[in-house]
């Protein structure tokens, strides 16, 4: 695969301008980063359901109250793992979002019954398959920006989700050049541009970037972040290829328009959606 300078130039110009927008979202505070990824899941949900409808006509007849109220259902879910960290007057949204999530559940049947014109177990599946894609992976990530207290900026809180998403941009970096200057062997035949070369080197850089990182900052022990730093660059190449799969069965090749060069939520946010639910489990057991 020859690199390409044209491509790199538009993906680098839009990188930028994304980068400044995520370090606002990610470094102000527990609000911003709520409402960060807040956007990123509405929409996500919108591109996927589009893809799903591609390959799956039936969902396009789902009603407003379903393809709506699913959406909705995910972002309490995302909402209640905000734990007590954000809070409207004395009253913790996480709390709204469980009695909330409670009663949608017992409506949600009610109306599909007596509103559907037809009812599709498969419909329903996929909706459920995308809140444990999205809204959950999502959910586990904000839950890594709340469960430890923020005692300055030291602290799991902020650490975890950095350096998770840092750990994504550099590998997904570093496996493009490296896959452009000497790729040659096919990684999946689902994603044809991507090679094992590319793969490699791109975790390996990442892994090494973010330990040195860790060395002189002292955020986290380098063992810890070299076993994060891999497990999340590793989830985030099956998520990568798993969004590229929904991609062929839907027969596109973004998932979206919003940023050139990248595609839409689901192609920036991909890896995320994996990484973030493979580094939760290592922090909550392991740290």
């Amino acid at each position: 695969m020859a690199f390409n300078w044209q491509t790199f130039r538009t993906r680098a110009l839009t990188a930028i301008v994304f980068v400044l927008v995520m370090a606002a979202g990610l470094l102000w505070n527990s609000w911003s980063f709520f409402v960060l990824f807040s956007i990123v899941h509405w929409g996500a949900w919108i591109e996927y359901q589009k893809l799903v409808g591609e390959f799956n006509p039936d969902y396009n007849n789902i009603n407003g109250f379903h393809r709506w109220g699913v959406i909705a259902a995910g972002w309490l879910l995302m909402l209640y793992f905000t734990n007590a960290e954000l809070q409207i007057g004395g009253v913790r949204l996480n709390e709204v979002a469980w009695w909330l999530g409670l009663f949608f559940l017992f409506l949600f049947p009610l109306v599909q019954f007596f509103t559907a014109r037809a009812f599709f177990v498969k419909n329903i599946g996929y909706s459920l398959a995308g809140l444990l894609y999205i809204s959950l992976s999502l959910g586990l990530l904000v839950d890594m920006r709340n469960r430890w207290s923020e005692e300055g900026y030291n602290t799991l809180g902020l650490t975890l989700p950095l350096l998770t998403i840092f750990t994504l941009w550099i590998n997904d970096t570093m496996a493009y050049i490296v896959g452009s200057l000497i790729g040659k062997t096919p990684l999946s035949k689902v994603s044809p541009k991507k090679t094992w070369e590319g793969t490699v080197g791109g975790a390996i850089l990442a892994v090494v970037v973010m330990s040195m990182i860790a060395h002189f900052t002292g955020r986290l022990p380098v063992v810890h972040t070299a076993i994060i730093a891999a497990l999340a660059a590793t989830a985030g190449t099956y998520g990568d290829l798993f969004e590229s799969k929904l991609k062929r069965m839907a027969g596109v090749k973004d998932s979206g328009n919003i940023m050139p060069g990248h595609g839409g939520f689901l192609d920036r946010f991909d890896s995320l959606l994996f990484a973030s639910t493979v580094v939760w489990f290592y922090a909550v057991l392991v740290l």
